[in-house]
C-alpha cells in the first residue's frame, strides 16, 4: 500500500508537469493548427532562467528573501522570460509562414528547436544545473509535508502539484470566462470569420503564445526543483508533453490536462511495478493505441472535412 501511495504521488507530480507542457501545444494548435515543436525547448529555457534568478537572489544556501518569495520570484521570472521568448518565436519564425503550406511552419518549428538547444549549450555548456532545493532552510521543503500512512509527501511535491493545478485552473478560466478567451475560441473555429467580426487576429495569436510559453516556463521551474536541469531535457519533455496533448485530444484544454495525468500515472506505475526500462515503451505504446483506435484523442473531436 505504501508503494502505491508513493507511486501515486510521483504520478501526480510528473503528470501535472506534463499537463502544463501539453497545454502549450494544445493552445497553439487550437488557434493556429500548428505543432510548435520548439515548445519543449522553451520549457528548457524556463528552467535555466529560474536557475539564473535563483543564483541572483543568493542561491539556496543563503537566499536574500524568504523561501516562499524566492520560489514565487523564480517561477514568475521563468514565466515572464518564456512569454517574451514565445512572442519572439511567433513574430519571426511563424508569422511570416502563417499562410504558407503546413510543412513550412513545421520545418521552421524544428529549426527553432535546434537553434534554442544549441544556443543554450554554447552559452551555458552541457553540465547539469542543480537548484539544490534541499539546502533551503536545511531541507525544509523535503522534511516538512504530509504523512499518508508510512509515506512522507514532501512540501516540495505539494507545492509542485498544487501550483500546476492552480495554473491549469487559471488558464481554463481565462479561455472560457474572459473576453480574450472568447476571441481565442472564435479564432480557433474560423480565423477569417473572426477577423471579419473585428477580432485582432495577430493580438490573439500573440496572447496564445504568451500563455503557452509562460506555462512552459513554470513547468521548467517545477521540474528543475526536483531534478537537475540540462540542455537536453527539452527534447524528451517536449515529446512527452506532445504525447499527452495527443492522448487527451490536441486542441482541448481539458484533454491536455487529462493526457498529462494519464501519462504521469502510466510512467510512474510502470517504473514502480515493472521496470524503469519499460516506462517509455508503455507511454508511447499508449500513444500508438490512441492513434489507431481514437486518433482524435480522449476529449478531442474528429475533424470535419468539407467535400
Amino acid at each position: 500500500m505504501d508503494t502505491f501511495i508513493q507511486l501515486t504521488v510521483d504520478a501526480l507530480t510528473l503528470g501535472s508537469i506534463y499537463a502544463l507542457i501539453a497545454l502549450g501545444y494544445t493552445l497553439v494548435y487550437g488557434v493556429l493548427k500548428l505543432l510548435n515543436f520548439a515548445h519543449g525547448d522553451v520549457f528548457m529555457v524556463g528552467s535555466f532562467i529560474g536557475f539564473g534568478v535563483l543564483q541572483l537572489l543568493g542561491g539556496t544556501s543563503n537566499p536574500s528573501v524568504p523561501i516562499w518569495l524566492l520560489l514565487v520570484l523564480v517561477t514568475l521570472a521563468a514565466m515572464a522570460g518564456c512569454a517574451v521568448l514565445g512572442v519572439v518565436i511567433e513574430r519571426f519564425a511563424y508569422r511570416p509562414l502563417r499562410d504558407a503550406p503546413r510543412i513550412a511552419p513545421l520545418i521552421s518549428a524544428l529549426g527553432v528547436s535546434f537553434f534554442l538547444a544549441n544556443s543554450m549549450q554554447l552559452l551555458f555548456g552541457a553540465e547539469p544545473r542543480n537548484y539544490d532545493t534541499f539546502s533551503l532552510s536545511n531541507g525544509a521543503l523535503y522534511l516538512k509535508g504530509l504523512d499518508i500512512g508510512n509515506v512522507r509527501v514532501s512540501l516540495l511535491r505539494i507545492i509542485t502539484i498544487s501550483s500546476a493545478f492552480v495554473l491549469m485552473i487559471v488558464l481554463w478560466f481565462l479561455v472560457n470566462r474572459t473576453r480574450t478567451g472568447k476571441a481565442m475560441r472564435a479564432t480557433s473555429f474560423d480565423r477569417e470569420a473572426a477577423a471579419m467580426m473585428g477580432i485582432d487576429i495577430d493580438r490573439v495569436i500573440v496572447f496564445t503564445f504568451v500563455l503557452g510559453s509562460a506555462l512552459a516556463g513554470a513547468a521548467g521551474v517545477l521540474f528543475a526543483l526536483r531534478v537537475p536541469t540540462t540542455v537536453s531535457i527539452g527534447f524528451i519533455a517536449g515529446l512527452k508533453g506532445f504525447t499527452a496533448a495527443v492522448i487527451g485530444g490536441i486542441g482541448s484544454i481539458q484533454g491536455a490536462m487529462a493526457g498529462g495525468l494519464i501519462l504521469g500515472f502510466a510512467e510512474s506505475y510502470t517504473q514502480g511495478y515493472i521496470s524503469t526500462k519499460w516506462s517509455d515503451l508503455v507511454v508511447f505504446s499508449i500513444l500508438i493505441a490512441f492513434m489507431i483506435f481514437r486518433p482524435q484523442g480522449l476529449l478531442g473531436r474528429a475533424e470535419i472535412r468539407k467535400v
